[in-house]
């Protein structure tokens, strides 16, 4: 994957609708992914949720989408 598709949104922040432009989308979405991160392994240690394989990274995919499109507003 080339790098300028790496970093294609940058160009397109206005169509992602984030309204104080691209460096503080990048701030929050990051600190999206990072809070999405924390709590998948927050959730991966718990025992009843550690048999269930795929459902501390479910949640944690889910509340990145989440965060994202809520930063996005809408």
């Amino acid at each position: 994957m080339k790098y300028s598709g790496l970093f294609a949104w940058v160009r397109h922040a206005d169509n992602f609708r984030y309204s104080h432009g691209a460096l503080p989308g990048t701030i929050g979405t990051i600190a999206v992914l990072l809070t999405a991160v924390v709590v998948g392994f927050a959730l991966h240690r718990v025992d009843g949720i550690r048999r269930l394989r795929h459902a501390a990274p479910a949640v944690a995919i889910a509340l990145f989408t989440a965060g994202v499109v809520w930063l996005a507003g809408g």
